[in-house]
């Protein structure tokens, strides 16, 4: 018995200190707030988060002083090495990218990295370091740098920023400007991403999954391939799946038409052809006219006028092929024929609407204007 109570007591103390090894995780009362922000561009998330430290008064002594230095430092407290501003309080600033990216015009892989500022006046280095781990900028250790790049720094700002912020600002398409900004300091970076490349990327990635077996969602991905002049013969093979009634696929206008000017761009004029004369031949009144409209704003004149024909006899003229008709005689610039065409379609308007701005329309080419 006295040996069962030795080894139970041997085993609560080699588990009380194993406990106490693991660290104990409680809420952070800390005065430095623990912040997080985030923008996704396209496909690519970016994700930072930090500590924030307030000004307290601190007004004209952060920067240049032992809050914020210049320079390189040896930081003490165990550290020996010279070291870069923290860009924040606490641990380590981090900063996150799903997909490569640019930085000021540099590349930098996709990754979780520690973030750091070497500070001056005039120009800052920004550096993007393997080691999220480290508690500020105490061990830092430049071997683990991955990009280094210079910014240039907006000092002397009307309005005292009292915590320490990192705000995205200035998004575009593909772009958008990151800046930390804290007292009277401003310290921009931007972000550029290659949409077109990380979006075929993601792409790729799913069609590989479940969703390469669902027709809509390999039609979707030829659509995004042949509207961006991308992965063009891969495209086509995910219409052949589409399309494949062995693998489910139904043969539709929208698959027809979009493997057929995919085979145009591959430079495959006779086969583009006959695949869009089957197009033609299962295409409801709507879907051909917005394929007319649509190769009429990419200029095609003749083959938008083609499609309207076709639309025209096939559907034995009902709405909308006259509207059809009356947009291909105004781009040919034969305003009489237009004319006559946009009378009949006032008539089978389905609503005020097209009513009214069909009359508008005679209006315009009454005018001598081509709409």
């Amino acid at each position: 018995m006295k040996i069962t109570s030795y080894f139970l007591a041997i085993s609560l103390w080699i588990s009380f200190f194993s406990i106490q090894a693991q660290g104990l995780i409680i809420p952070n009362t800390n005065t430095n707030f623990k912040c997080m922000a985030g923008r996704t561009i396209a496909t690519t998330d970016i994700v930072v988060k930090w500590n924030a430290p307030g000004v307290k008064g601190r007004e004209g002594q952060i920067f240049g002083t032992n809050v914020a230095p210049y320079g390189m430092n040896v930081l003490g407290f165990g550290s020996d090495v010279e070291s870069p501003w923290r860009a924040g309080a606490d641990e380590c600033t981090t900063i996150s990218f799903s997909t490569d990216v640019k930085i000021n015009g540099a590349y930098l892989p996709a990754g979780n990295y520690a973030y750091f500022i070497i500070l001056d006046e005039n120009e800052c280095t920004l550096i993007f370091n393997k080691n999220v781990k480290e508690w500020g900028a105490y061990f830092y250790d430049q071997s683990l740098d991955v990009l280094r790049v210079k910014t240039t720094p907006q000092r002397n700002l009307p309005n005292n920023k009292e915590r320490l912020e990192f705000v995205f600002s200035e998004q575009t398409d593909n772009s958008v400007v990151l800046a930390l900004e804290w007292e009277h300091w401003r310290i921009p970076l931007t972000i550029n991403i290659d949409v077109v490349g990380t979006t075929l990327a993601s792409i790729k990635s799913q069609m590989a999954g479940g969703i390469g077996f669902d027709p809509p969602s390999l039609i979707a991905a030829a659509n995004w391939c042949l509207n961006n002049d991308v992965n063009l013969d891969e495209a086509v093979r995910w219409l052949n799946s589409a399309t494949d009634p062995n693998l489910g696929g139904v043969i539709s206008f929208g698959s027809l038409s979009t493997k057929s000017a995919l085979m145009k761009k591959l430079g495959k004029e006779d086969e583009a052809n006959e695949i869009m004369a089957k197009a033609i031949e299962l295409g409801t009144n709507i879907e051909l006219h917005l394929y007319g409209r649509q190769l009429l704003n990419q200029n095609k004149i003749d083959e938008a006028m083609a499609v309207f024909e076709a639309n025209y006899k096939k559907n034995k003229g009902a709405w909308p092929t006259n509207v059809g008709m009356m947009r291909g005689y105004s781009a040919k610039g034969d305003f009489a024929k237009a004319i006559e065409y946009a009378k009949v379609a006032v008539t089978q308007a389905p609503d005020d609407l097209n009513r009214e701005a069909l009359k508008a329309a005679i209006k315009m080419l009454e005018s001598g204007k081509a709409l």
